[in-house]
């Protein structure tokens, strides 16, 4: 929707970039406005932007009414066709009033987490295409939540191109989603610190895995599976990870779905110690530096399935150009060709090492 500066709200998220005589943008698509951007926006005077429809914690966007300039004025409905972001902006608001609620002691309900997430599962079964921007919604702020709802879409999705039947693909979904329960009953201050832990937080921290497990053993619904997936999903097949220190032969296989899942959606998010990071970038270090640590076909089926729906994407390069992804070669998934807007080239980017696709816009 476009509106005026004025109706603007930090949380709001661009849906266009914002020029202002400049060759490039002063703010990107997909950012998610701060206190600081709108001080941006009214230095340059820019007349109008467009958002989305939904605020970056899942609540609708509803501008301050103006009445002039036929700019937005009326409460965003969501429509009957509502968008794989309509379902991850939703079940991230009632996930998080679920988080709260464990933090403030109360029990985990299966039936409350089915009800949060199997819609979103089920949409992006169907309507794949989208998780390739799903990190763009999640702000360091509110990370814990986007990315307990993110790593159980990824779940289930990777779960689902494993050939797993629905029931099991749901499993992993849940398993992934509820990982991080367990940090809800970690200090606040670990939570919210804004810079990296310290080594005894650090330590702290790792024991999540043992909450989300104590926290979901014996709940009504919640299977070994689950249970399994939600204790190893931060194991690592050389026995690096933790809590256990449990390597490939003790790990189920819905931990090691889960724990690729895991670590994609945190290495391509914001956090308060580091700016999100290319989805292609992303898969490319966990498939050469991460390599021995994670199930090599799991990781393989994430990095085919989101090429494969890639193709057509826009993107953005480090060279500040957008371009069109266009054609995958097998040797170098993540480093496609790509068209250039402007001129029309076409640039192999494997033959361009110092250019990378720095973001996905569309």
């Amino acid at each position: 929707m476009k509106v005026k500066p004025q109706q603007l709200v930090e949380g709001c998220i661009l849906a266009e970039d914002i020029f202002s005589s400049t060759d490039f943008p002063i703010l990107k698509e997909k950012t998610v406005l701060s206190k600081e951007h709108l001080t941006i926006l009214d230095v340059f005077l820019v007349p109008a932007v467009e958002v989305e429809s939904f605020l970056v914690d899942g609540e609708k966007f509803v501008p301050v009414e103006m009445g002039e300039d036929g700019i937005q004025e009326e409460e965003v409905k969501v429509k009957e066709d509502s968008t794989l972001l309509d379902y991850y902006m939703e079940a991230v608001k009632q996930y998080k009033k679920l988080f709260q609620s464990w933090q403030a002691g109360k029990r985990v309900e299966m039936i409350e987490v089915r009800n949060c997430l199997l819609p979103l599962f089920e949409r992006v079964i169907e309507h794949p295409r989208d998780l390739l921007t799903l990190h763009h919604y999640s702000t360091a702020k509110d990370y814990i939540y986007n990315h307990s709802v993110s790593v159980g879409a990824l779940a289930a999705f990777l779960g689902n191109k494993l050939n797993y039947e629905k029931g099991e693909w749901m499993q992993i979904g849940f398993g992934g989603a509820l990982a991080d329960a367990g940090m809800a009953k970690l200090s606040p201050k670990i939570l919210e610190k804004n810079g990296p832990l310290t080594a005894s937080e650090f330590e702290e921290m790792k024991k999540h895995p043992i909450h989300s497990y104590k926290m979901l053993k014996g709940i009504t619904g919640v299977t070994d599976s689950v249970l399994l997936a939600v204790l190893q999903h931060h194991e690592r097949h050389d026995g690096s990870g933790y809590p256990l220190g449990t390597d490939s032969q003790k790990m189920h296989i819905f931990s090691q779905v889960v724990a690729v899942a895991d670590v994609y959606h945190a290495m391509t998010s914001e956090r308060h110690y580091r700016s999100k990071r290319s989805p292609y970038q992303v898969l490319e270090e966990i498939s050469k530096e991460e390599f021995g640590k994670f199930d090599h076909r799991i990781v393989q089926t994430l990095l085919d399935s989101l090429i494969k729906i890639s193709v057509g994407s826009k993107v953005r390069l480090t060279t500040g150009e957008e371009a069109e992804i266009v054609f995958f070669d097998n040797l170098s998934p993540t480093r496609p060709m790509v068209k250039l807007k402007k001129s029309g080239d076409i640039i192999h980017l494997a033959q361009q090492p110092d250019i990378h696709i720095e973001d996905i816009i569309s």
